[in-house]
């Protein structure tokens, strides 16, 4: 894991236009539609997307469709795994002491 990727997922308009691919596969202009951002912009945070292996990119006549790679977001699930074990285990303490003072 690379502070690269946390450096993507830090600007918000890469991570809009992750959740609109969430949802399936988009072009840039019906990205820029969505987003409200000009197509230069969006462009350009695509290309970062793609470089970084969160996108990918294929040609369908005169359009780029782009759509959601999950492999670089299973890194970043990964790292975070050990902070929601953490979590879960202050959540059961809490549950388990608020039990307690309900007796």
């Amino acid at each position: 894991m690379t502070a690269d990727v946390f450096t993507v997922l830090a600007e918000p308009t890469r991570r809009r236009i992750l959740d609109h691919l969430r949802l399936g596969e988009r072009s840039v202009g019906d990205l820029v539609d969505t987003l409200g951002v000009s197509q230069p912009a969006v462009s350009k945070h695509l290309r970062v997307l793609r470089e970084s292996g969160f996108v990918t990119c294929r040609t369908a006549a005169q359009q780029r469709i782009y759509r959601i790679d999950v492999r670089p977001l299973r890194a970043v699930d990964g790292w975070l795994d050990p902070y929601r074990q953490l979590w879960t285990r202050h959540l059961d303490a809490l549950e388990r002491h608020l039990d307690s003072q309900e007796q």
